[in-house]
């Protein structure tokens, strides 16, 4: 089949259009699958006999892949080309998290949410590659719109499984299948549409043959800790959010403090669309969302009702605004063609500090018997968070699109 591609005549609105829907499609494939079993944890905890544990390190082995395979993916790029990188880890998310539903064991299903995170995993940093490579002019703008289809994902899971997908499918099996489906049909249209850069003529594209990040530099450092810290409040609170309102008695809140949690966070990746030039690369998003993110988690411990819900949802939405200024920053502050390096060392540190955080939360619940105290590794995390991200907005090298 032949490739598509925009004329280059075309007018400039046209030619921005197209890299920024293929953009949020990748986007959304790299989080449907996760968010798709946060819903469903009750059913997998009660069939397959798991114990809280176990639930946090299923909801931590994504991480564990993302920190040891994002390299391997930074590699596959300077080998491979971003486009093909991208599809081959979409492909390969896709069926793997369709075959988490056919797991009869605790073990199958670890081993498919493994392969699973592999996918996800070489696709992170070919993502911002593209980012720079279409759009190099408008990296923020590119940066929300991939981080809008992330937030998409994670909020049409936790929103759509419990009141309509489950209700259709009578299966969380099934319901993991419906979720990873979308994937297989993004891989094609990755493969087979290629736009152009907005500016076909700038001379930085060209992706340097090098791959292993640069550890003496300070960005990848502040940008992974940063990111940790952001990462692990998000998923864990996914994960143990369901269990510990049940064990309140308040198993109805479940579905709408997910919502929430989520869609929450889709509403500050459209507001950051609008103001993304704006923001990227200041210091006070950081200091007032970090602290934020912190009240909110004392709420959703210490308030009740639907003052949980509402908690979450500010959980949420800070959380969102400094994951989307983080995902920003690579392609802003990475030399030319060195993209794929910075993302690659930032995830692998991200997740390398993020891995345990899941499997931590459970076993101090597990332990003390104390669900409450599942959420105070969180709070540390949203200090981290707030002091590193800090110092990675006064972060300022040369040769990036940031620099002063």
């Amino acid at each position: 089949m032949k490739a598509l591609t925009i004329a280059d005549g075309g007018p400039f609105a046209s030619r921005l259009l197209q890299p920024l829907c293929l953009l949020w499609l990748a986007g959304l494939s790299m989080r449907i699958t996760i968010l798709a079993i946060p819903p469903v944890i009750p059913l997998i905890h009660d069939e397959l006999h798991m114990t809280e544990t176990q639930i946090g390190i299923l909801m931590g082995l994504p991480l564990m892949v993302f920190a040891i395979a994002s390299i391997p993916g930074s590699l596959l790029v300077a080998r491979l080309g971003t486009r093909l990188t991208l599809t081959l880890g979409v492909t390969i998310a896709g069926l793997a998290a369709a075959g988490r539903g056919g797991a009869g064991s605790v073990g199958m299903l670890y081993a498919a949410t493994v392969l699973m995170g592999f996918g996800i995993a070489i696709m992170q940093p070919a993502l911002p590659t593209l980012v720079r490579e279409w759009l190099p002019t408008r990296v923020a703008l590119g940066s929300a719109a991939s981080t809008n289809g992330m937030l998409v994902a994670t909020t049409l899971g936790p929103a759509l499984t419990i009141p309509l997908v489950l209700p259709l499918l009578h299966s969380w099996r099934l319901d993991l299948v419906f979720w990873a489906s979308p994937l297989l049909l993004v891989a094609l249209l990755v493969f087979f549409v290629r736009p152009q850069s907005t500016e076909p003529g700038r001379p930085d594209f060209a992706v340097a043959r090098r791959w292993w990040p640069d550890w003496t530099s300070p960005l990848p450092w502040l940008l992974g800790i940063a990111f940790g810290g952001n990462n692990s409040i998000y998923f864990t609170a996914n994960a143990f959010l369901p269990d510990y309102l049940a064990h309140q008695g308040r198993a109805d809140l479940v579905s709408a403090t997910l919502a929430s949690l989520n869609g929450a966070q889709l509403v500050a990746s459209f507001v950051l669309i609008a103001i993304a030039d704006r923001v990227q690369g200041r210091t006070w998003p950081y200091l007032v969302f970090g602290l934020l993110t912190l009240a909110a988690l004392f709420g959703v411990v210490f308030l009740d009702g639907y003052w949980v819900v509402a908690s979450a949802g500010l959980v949420g939405f800070s959380v969102a605004v400094t994951f989307v200024m983080m995902l920003a920053a690579p392609p802003a502050l990475s030399p030319p063609g060195e993209v794929h390096r910075t993302a690659a060392g930032m995830f692998t540190v991200s997740y390398a500090c993020g891995v345990m955080i899941p499997v931590i939360c459970g076993s101090l619940w597990d332990l003390s018997g104390v669900p409450w105290i599942t959420f105070v590794p969180l709070g540390i995390c949203a200090v981290v968070m707030t002091v590193f991200g800090v110092a990675l907005s006064r972060y300022r090298p040369k040769n990036s699109s940031l620099a002063s």
